[in-house]
This record gives structure tokens, C-alpha cells and sequence, in this order.
């Protein structure tokens, strides 16, 4: 048996709509992800790009447990001495509710060129409103 190499004419990439109302953030983003790498294919490839574009709205919206609101910090330096700000993700969700799912979704991809460019595939926006109507979307049901 030989090994099946996907070429780059036999990969075809979709649009998914991913609707993050009432959905857990971490059960999204590890959803988000592998539609990303393409890991729902039997095409599937782990060095390759085999994988869809990803719209997600109402970011806004997301659900955590326990008491993540509270706990969880995100930290941004500017690279100048005493420039170190955190936040925590209840303030990350009043202020960019899109960079919580985008920081939890690159933490799920591979940290090489290939993840790069499958972070680029990712869309997220804060309410129910996208630009990508051209692209005709499918609607993705997150189970949970």
C-alpha cells in the first residue's frame, strides 16, 4: 500500500459559521481548531494545509466555568521597562472579546509556519454581524 499524499488541486476548503453564544470557550476553541487543520477530512494531512476557513460571531457571548472570570489573566508587554499590563479575562470580554477565542484558538495550533498560516483562517467578531456573506458560510453546530 502506498501512502496518500493530498495535492494541492484535491484539497477543497470550506467556510464554517461557528455561533459562540452559550458555547464554553475551551470546548470552542478546540472545536475552531481542528475545522482550522482540517482534522474533520479523511484528507487530513499533518504537515499540510488541509484545512477550512472559520467565521465566529457572538464573541461576546462565550461561557466559562468556575471562576476563570476572576482568575485568568492575559499579559501584554510593550517591550519598554515597566510596561507589563494584565487583564483579567472578565475585562478582556468588555473590551476585545474577539482576542480571548483568537488567544485560545492559537494556543490549540501547531507554533510553526503552518500554524501561522492556519491562524489566518480564523474570523472572529464581537456580535452577529460578518462581512464574509459572499463567501456562503455553513452553519457549524457545536455539540455540548
Amino acid at each position: 500500500m502506498r501512502t496518500y499524499l493530498p495535492k494541492e488541486k484535491d484539497i477543497v476548503k470550506k467556510w464554517w459559521l461557528v455561533d459562540a453564544d452559550g458555547v464554553t470557550l475551551g470546548k470552542l476553541a478546540t472545536e475552531v481548531a481542528r475545522l482550522l487543520r482540517g482534522k474533520h477530512k479523511p484528507i487530513f494531512t499533518p504537515h499540510l494545509d488541509t484545512g477550512d476557513f472559520v467565521i465566529v460571531i457572538n464573541a461576546e457571548k462565550i461561557r466559562v466555568t468556575g471562576n476563570k472570570l476572576d482568575q485568568k489573566l492575559y499579559r501584554s508587554h510593550s517591550g519598554y521597562l515597566g510596561n507589563l499590563r494584565e487583564f483579567t479575562l472578565k475585562e478582556m470580554l468588555k473590551r476585545h472579546p474577539e482576542k480571548v477565542i483568537e488567544d485560545a484558538v492559537w494556543g490549540m495550533l501547531p507554533k510553526n509556519r503552518l500554524g501561522r498560516r492556519l491562524y489566518r483562517k480564523l474570523k472572529v467578531y464581537r456580535g452577529p454581524e460578518h462581512p464574509h456573506g459572499a463567501q456562503k458560510p455553513e452553519k457549524y453546530e457545536i455539540k455540548g
